[in-house]
């Protein structure tokens, strides 16, 4: 649902912006320019902004974010983390690094947020990775 109200509302600005641009007589050819660059530099970054998501599947885990998208299989999750006061669900991945994952956030609706990373770290375990169980320090478990 945020996707689509970011996507519309980019298409909505940039239309608007241009159409006033083109509409204001007192504007020269450069101002007219630069207006039409500004609407497309804001949709821009709503599109950006509209990018984030997590796609599961038999195989592993996509993670597309701002400006990255990565391709995890399911044995190098070895933890999904949403603790309280977390922006967005982390991943703690087999090389010792940690993969945030903007797609779930619990800031555009914290239920659903807990419910998506039970989710990933259901999908997680039963794929066989380790240190996900419930008991597990830091796991989505611990949020809800």
């Amino acid at each position: 649902m945020t996707r689509a109200v970011l996507l519309i509302s980019a298409a909505a600005m940039f239309v608007a912006m241009t159409v006033m641009s083109l509409l204001l007589e007192t504007l020269s050819g450069g101002e007219r320019g630069s207006f039409i660059l500004m609407a497309a530099l804001f949709a821009g970054v709503l599109v950006l902004l509209s990018r984030p998501k997590v796609v599961a599947d038999d195989a592993g885990v996509t993670v597309v974010n701002l400006t990255a998208r990565r391709r995890l299989a399911w044995p190098e999750i070895l933890r999904v983390n949403l603790r309280p006061g977390d922006p967005w669900v982390f991943l703690d991945l087999s090389d010792g690094t940690s993969l945030p994952a903007l797609g779930i956030q619990p800031g555009s609706g914290k239920a659903r947020a807990i419910r998506d990373a039970k989710a990933l770290r259901a999908l997680a375990e039963s794929h066989g990775s380790r240190g996900t169980g419930p008991d597990s320090p830091g796991s989505a478990h611990d949020n809800g």
